[in-house]
């Protein structure tokens, strides 16, 4: 990131892009960044990809999808919060930060859009962020499939990144739902099973876990659901900062595999 991309991102910053909330969780979360920072996950010159869903997607703009650590083109979610943290905490790591997400995707649509979404940017840390919509569409009856389709299908692209990127650092990030709006009593005890499958591609492939679905669970102690995710499924501002913080912390304090 040169001076000059810096200077523009913290004048994005400025003119209220991310909320003040979210200002003040960068610095808290920049301090954090610093102090994972030796011997971590992330290293100087990384291309940093976040893949996923509406979730990921986060209203991201097509036309500016090539332009790395813009904020039209990282959304409005938590992967832009995540990269403001991370380009604020390590301003001398010349990071590359890209979103891929798109609403309404499951894992056989990561899988037929990988190689130009994926493979061609040659990630060095690829965050995954996908299931809620393998079990929302099913349970809405526009998806025939079930989880083992998902743990599957999640397995499989897992197994072909590692061929094409074998030097990729892989981040899964747990499907998560928060019981209000769309997701009642139909949804379980179902969608603990896509948990539990994405939390096992993760160590069967000795990845990093972002575990969002007990980071939620901690929160509705102090705001109800609602506060954190209104339908349910896709996360408010202060849902969306929650996970940036989540996972910053995790994966800066990770170590290569």
């Amino acid at each position: 990131m040169t001076t000059t991309d810096r200077r523009d991102f913290i004048k994005t910053l400025a003119l209220g892009t991310v909320s003040a909330t979210s200002l003040g969780a960068i610095d808290t979360a920049s301090a954090e960044v610093k102090a994972g920072h030796a011997g971590s996950l992330i290293s100087a010159g990384d291309t940093i990809l976040f893949q996923g869903d509406s979730i990921t997607d986060a209203g991201r703009s097509r036309p500016d999808a090539d332009k790395p650590n813009h904020q039209k083109a990282l959304g409005n979610g938590y992967a832009w919060m995540a990269a403001a943290q991370l380009l604020v905490g390590m301003p001398d790591k010349n990071l590359t930060i890209f979103n891929r997400g798109i609403s309404g995707h499951k894992v056989f649509q990561l899988a037929d859009r990988w190689e130009q979404d994926c493979l061609s940017l040659k990630p060095d840390v690829l965050s995954i962020l996908i299931g809620v919509n393998d079990i929302w569409h099913q349970l809405s009856g526009k998806y025939d499939a079930t989880v083992e389709t998902y743990k599957t299908d999640l397995l499989a692209l897992l197994k072909r990144t590692k061929k094409a990127l074998p030097d990729v650092e892989l981040v899964i990030c747990e499907p998560f739902v928060l019981k209000c709006g769309a997701v009642d009593d139909k949804w379980f005890p179902e969608f603990d099973a896509f948990r539990a499958a994405a939390k096992h591609a993760a160590e069967e492939h000795h990845t990093v876990f972002v575990p969002f679905q007990s980071m939620f669970d901690e929160a509705i102690k102090y705001a109800p659901p609602e506060h954190w995710a209104r339908d349910g499924v896709h996360p408010s501002p202060f849902g969306a900062q929650l996970m940036a913080h989540e996972w910053v912390k995790t994966v800066s304090h990770a170590r290569h595999a």
